[in-house]
């Protein structure tokens, strides 16, 4: 879910070698292009119609070809249609990891970004929140074969993604659940 850590997880990666691939950044390119506009409200309703147009996988399927290499990180998946895009692709090399962390530190976290995404208040932020449920974001999560919950501090949860990295990176079947 948004605000969760994500992109603490994706510092980890990238400190241990990993290539990252945003999805976002994949919805967000395709919003400039049509000139969408920036704020989380236009962002979020074009990504919705173009599934909502092409199918709940569409994001994946677009995002499928800027993933290229051994050990890459795909970050932002927003459901199972997308899940299921990735498995095709990569069968059993493919690991889920999901962070989860309490809709208040969620929010206080997004708060505290200045993005032009961000909620301005906690309606907003649960508008947004069930939006990315919608999509299947909790069945996504559910189906994760890790799971980090990051309520504590931040050098906790470094240590935890950085375990869980190794062991993926090792090719380890044993990925430490935190």
């Amino acid at each position: 879910m948004p605000g969760c850590g994500k992109e603490e997880f994706v510092r980890a990666a990238e400190e241990r070698g990993f290539a990252i691939v945003r999805m976002g950044d994949t919805v967000r390119g395709e919003a400039a292009r049509q000139n969408v506009g920036r704020t989380d409200d236009a962002i979020g309703g074009f990504a919705h119609a173009e599934r909502e147009k092409h199918g709940y996988g569409v994001w994946a399927e677009r995002t499928l070809s800027r993933v290229r290499g051994d050990r890459v990180l795909v970050d932002g998946l927003r459901g199972t249609a997308e899940l299921e895009v990735f498995r095709k692709a990569f069968g059993n090399s493919l690991h889920v990891v999901a962070i989860h962390a309490s809709p208040k530190a969620r929010f206080a976290r997004l708060r505290s970004r200045n993005r032009s995404d961000a909620p301005e208040a906690w309606d907003e932020f649960l508008i947004r929140d069930q939006r990315e449920l919608a999509w299947g974001l909790g069945n996504a999560i559910a189906t994760a074969g890790t799971m980090i919950v990051n309520e504590g501090n931040l050098a906790t949860f470094r240590e935890r993604a950085g375990a869980v990295l190794d062991a993926i990176a090792a090719g380890t079947n044993h990925v430490p659940q935190h």
